[in-house]
Protein backbone atom coordinates (compact mmCIF):
# COMPACT_ATOMS: atom_id res chain seq x y z
CA UNK A 1 0.00 0.00 0.00
CA UNK A 2 1.48 3.38 -0.95
CA UNK A 3 1.61 6.34 1.38
CA UNK A 4 1.10 9.94 0.33
CA UNK A 5 4.43 11.70 -0.01
CA UNK A 6 5.30 15.06 1.49
CA UNK A 7 6.06 17.86 -1.02
CA UNK A 8 8.82 17.10 -3.54
CA UNK A 9 10.64 20.35 -2.80
CA UNK A 10 10.39 21.04 0.95
CA UNK A 11 11.74 24.20 2.47
CA UNK A 12 15.41 24.01 3.29
CA UNK A 13 16.36 22.82 6.74
CA UNK A 14 19.42 24.18 8.50
CA UNK A 15 21.85 22.76 11.01
CA UNK A 16 20.79 23.90 14.47
CA UNK A 17 23.79 22.62 16.44
CA UNK A 18 26.43 19.91 16.33
CA UNK A 19 28.48 18.46 19.16
CA UNK A 20 31.08 15.77 19.63
CA UNK A 21 29.63 12.41 20.57
CA UNK A 22 32.22 9.62 20.81
CA UNK A 23 30.43 6.30 20.33
CA UNK A 24 31.20 2.70 21.23
CA UNK A 25 31.02 -0.04 18.62
CA UNK A 26 29.82 -3.55 19.50
CA UNK A 27 33.43 -4.69 20.08
CA UNK A 28 33.81 -2.07 22.83
CA UNK A 29 36.08 0.29 20.93
CA UNK A 30 35.38 4.02 20.68
CA UNK A 31 34.90 5.87 17.40
CA UNK A 32 34.82 9.64 16.73
CA UNK A 33 31.38 11.03 15.97
CA UNK A 34 29.38 14.26 15.92
CA UNK A 35 25.63 14.62 16.43
CA UNK A 36 23.69 17.19 14.38
CA UNK A 37 20.31 18.70 15.18
CA UNK A 38 18.23 20.66 12.68
CA UNK A 39 15.74 23.48 12.26
CA UNK A 40 12.98 23.56 9.65
CA UNK A 41 12.23 19.84 9.32
CA UNK A 42 8.80 19.52 7.74
CA UNK A 43 7.31 17.11 10.29
CA UNK A 44 8.53 19.02 13.35
CA UNK A 45 10.14 15.96 14.96
CA UNK A 46 13.56 15.77 16.60
CA UNK A 47 15.46 13.71 14.02
CA UNK A 48 19.26 13.68 14.32
CA UNK A 49 22.24 12.88 12.13
CA UNK A 50 25.51 11.43 13.39
CA UNK A 51 28.73 11.77 11.42
CA UNK A 52 30.99 8.80 11.95
CA UNK A 53 34.59 8.00 11.15
CA UNK A 54 36.73 10.19 8.97
CA UNK A 55 33.99 12.45 7.67
CA UNK A 56 33.21 16.13 8.09
CA UNK A 57 31.10 18.92 6.63
CA UNK A 58 34.15 19.98 4.66
CA UNK A 59 34.29 16.56 3.00
CA UNK A 60 30.77 17.11 1.68
CA UNK A 61 31.62 20.60 0.45
CA UNK A 62 34.71 19.36 -1.39
CA UNK A 63 32.78 16.38 -2.84
CA UNK A 64 36.05 14.48 -2.72
CA UNK A 65 34.37 11.29 -1.48
CA UNK A 66 30.91 9.77 -1.37
CA UNK A 67 29.66 9.11 2.18
CA UNK A 68 28.17 5.85 3.38
CA UNK A 69 24.74 6.73 4.80
CA UNK A 70 22.23 4.75 6.83
CA UNK A 71 18.64 5.95 7.24
CA UNK A 72 17.64 4.18 10.44
CA UNK A 73 14.10 4.38 11.77
CA UNK A 74 13.78 4.54 15.54
CA UNK A 75 12.97 1.23 17.24
CA UNK A 76 12.84 1.47 21.02
CA UNK A 77 12.19 -2.24 21.44
CA UNK A 78 15.03 -3.31 19.16
CA UNK A 79 17.59 -0.51 19.46
CA UNK A 80 17.35 -0.03 23.24
CA UNK A 81 15.71 -3.11 24.75
CA UNK A 82 17.35 -5.68 22.49
CA UNK A 83 14.12 -7.20 21.17
CA UNK A 84 14.65 -10.34 19.10
CA UNK A 85 11.35 -9.80 17.23
CA UNK A 86 13.09 -7.61 14.64
CA UNK A 87 16.57 -6.95 13.25
CA UNK A 88 16.68 -3.23 14.08
CA UNK A 89 19.17 -3.36 16.94
CA UNK A 90 21.74 -5.48 15.08
CA UNK A 91 21.31 -3.33 11.95
CA UNK A 92 21.98 -0.17 13.99
CA UNK A 93 25.12 -1.68 15.53
CA UNK A 94 26.29 -2.85 12.12
CA UNK A 95 25.69 0.61 10.67
CA UNK A 96 27.76 2.34 13.36
CA UNK A 97 30.65 -0.05 12.79
CA UNK A 98 30.61 0.12 9.00
CA UNK A 99 30.09 3.87 8.70
CA UNK A 100 32.81 4.50 11.29
CA UNK A 101 35.19 2.45 9.16
CA UNK A 102 34.33 4.20 5.87
CA UNK A 103 33.12 7.67 6.86
CA UNK A 104 29.61 9.03 6.51
CA UNK A 105 26.35 9.62 8.32
CA UNK A 106 23.81 7.73 10.39
CA UNK A 107 20.42 9.46 10.19
CA UNK A 108 18.32 8.43 13.18
CA UNK A 109 14.70 9.06 12.21
CA UNK A 110 11.86 9.20 14.74
CA UNK A 111 9.58 6.81 12.86
CA UNK A 112 8.77 4.07 15.36
CA UNK A 113 6.92 1.07 13.96
CA UNK A 114 7.23 2.17 10.33
CA UNK A 115 5.80 5.46 11.59
CA UNK A 116 2.71 4.25 13.45
CA UNK A 117 4.14 4.97 16.92
CA UNK A 118 5.23 2.82 19.83
CA UNK A 119 1.83 1.96 21.30
CA UNK A 120 0.39 1.09 17.92
CA UNK A 121 3.43 -1.06 17.23
CA UNK A 122 2.77 -2.99 20.42
CA UNK A 123 -0.84 -3.42 19.28
CA UNK A 124 0.52 -4.74 15.98
CA UNK A 125 2.68 -7.22 17.93
CA UNK A 126 -0.46 -8.49 19.63
CA UNK A 127 -2.09 -9.06 16.25
CA UNK A 128 1.03 -10.87 15.05
CA UNK A 129 0.65 -13.24 17.99
CA UNK A 130 -2.78 -14.04 16.53
CA UNK A 131 -1.26 -15.01 13.17
CA UNK A 132 -0.97 -11.80 11.12
CA UNK A 133 2.39 -10.73 9.74
CA UNK A 134 3.84 -7.30 10.49
CA UNK A 135 2.37 -5.66 7.38
CA UNK A 136 -1.04 -7.28 7.76
CA UNK A 137 -1.12 -6.10 11.37
CA UNK A 138 -0.49 -2.51 10.35
CA UNK A 139 -3.33 -2.69 7.83
CA UNK A 140 -5.66 -4.24 10.42
CA UNK A 141 -5.00 -1.22 12.65
CA UNK A 142 -5.97 1.15 9.83
CA UNK A 143 -2.49 2.17 8.72
CA UNK A 144 -0.54 1.77 5.52
CA UNK A 145 1.88 -1.15 5.42
CA UNK A 146 4.74 1.35 5.64
CA UNK A 147 3.92 4.96 6.54
CA UNK A 148 7.47 6.30 6.42
CA UNK A 149 8.25 9.35 4.32
CA UNK A 150 11.90 10.28 3.90
CA UNK A 151 11.45 13.94 3.04
CA UNK A 152 13.05 14.90 6.36
CA UNK A 153 16.04 12.72 5.48
CA UNK A 154 16.40 14.64 2.22
CA UNK A 155 16.26 17.92 4.15
CA UNK A 156 18.90 16.71 6.59
CA UNK A 157 21.22 15.49 3.85
CA UNK A 158 20.95 18.76 1.95
CA UNK A 159 21.68 20.73 5.13
CA UNK A 160 24.77 18.56 5.56
CA UNK A 161 25.84 19.26 1.99
CA UNK A 162 25.20 15.71 0.78
CA UNK A 163 23.66 15.32 -2.68
CA UNK A 164 25.11 11.88 -3.46
CA UNK A 165 25.71 8.90 -1.24
CA UNK A 166 26.21 5.18 -0.85
CA UNK A 167 23.07 3.90 0.85
CA UNK A 168 23.40 1.24 3.56
CA UNK A 169 20.02 -0.46 3.36
CA UNK A 170 18.10 -3.49 2.12
CA UNK A 171 14.94 -1.42 1.55
CA UNK A 172 14.41 -0.28 -2.07
CA UNK A 173 11.82 2.32 -1.04
CA UNK A 174 14.47 4.37 0.76
CA UNK A 175 16.57 4.62 -2.38
CA UNK A 176 13.54 5.40 -4.54
CA UNK A 177 12.38 8.24 -2.30
CA UNK A 178 15.86 9.76 -2.09
CA UNK A 179 16.37 9.60 -5.84
CA UNK A 180 12.90 11.02 -6.52
CA UNK A 181 13.92 14.01 -4.39
CA UNK A 182 17.20 14.54 -6.24
CA UNK A 183 19.66 12.73 -3.95
CA UNK A 184 21.87 10.50 -6.07
CA UNK A 185 22.27 6.96 -4.73
CA UNK A 186 25.59 5.91 -6.27
CA UNK A 187 25.61 2.46 -4.66
CA UNK A 188 23.21 0.23 -2.75
CA UNK A 189 25.16 -1.36 0.11
CA UNK A 190 23.18 -4.15 1.73
CA UNK A 191 23.29 -4.84 5.46
CA UNK A 192 23.96 -8.28 6.82
CA UNK A 193 21.23 -10.83 7.47
CA UNK A 194 20.45 -10.75 11.20
CA UNK A 195 18.13 -13.71 11.55
CA UNK A 196 17.12 -15.75 14.57
CA UNK A 197 14.18 -17.84 15.81
CA UNK A 198 12.27 -14.77 16.96
CA UNK A 199 12.42 -12.74 13.75
CA UNK A 200 12.47 -15.12 10.81
CA UNK A 201 8.77 -14.56 10.02
CA UNK A 202 9.25 -10.80 10.36
CA UNK A 203 12.16 -10.83 7.90
CA UNK A 204 10.23 -13.04 5.49
CA UNK A 205 7.36 -10.54 5.55
CA UNK A 206 9.77 -7.69 4.79
CA UNK A 207 11.07 -9.61 1.79
CA UNK A 208 7.57 -10.52 0.52
CA UNK A 209 5.72 -7.26 1.13
CA UNK A 210 8.42 -4.60 1.12
CA UNK A 211 10.80 -6.04 -1.45
CA UNK A 212 13.70 -5.93 1.01
CA UNK A 213 16.81 -7.65 -0.28
CA UNK A 214 17.05 -10.52 2.22
CA UNK A 215 18.32 -13.86 1.04
CA UNK A 216 16.21 -16.08 3.27
CA UNK A 217 15.82 -19.75 2.35
CA UNK A 218 12.44 -20.36 0.76
CA UNK A 219 11.53 -16.67 0.36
Amino acid sequence: MSVERLPDQPVAATIRRHVGLPMRTPDGSSVPARMFTFEGLVDGREHVAVSLGDWSLEDARRRARTPLVRLHSECLTGDVLGSARCDCGPQLQEAVTRIAAEGGYLLYLRQEGRDIGLYNKIDAYALQEQGLDTYEANRALGFAEDQRDYTVAVQMLRALGVDRLRLLSNNPDKAAQLEDAGIRVEQHVHTGLHVGPGNVDYLAAKARHGGHVLHLPGV
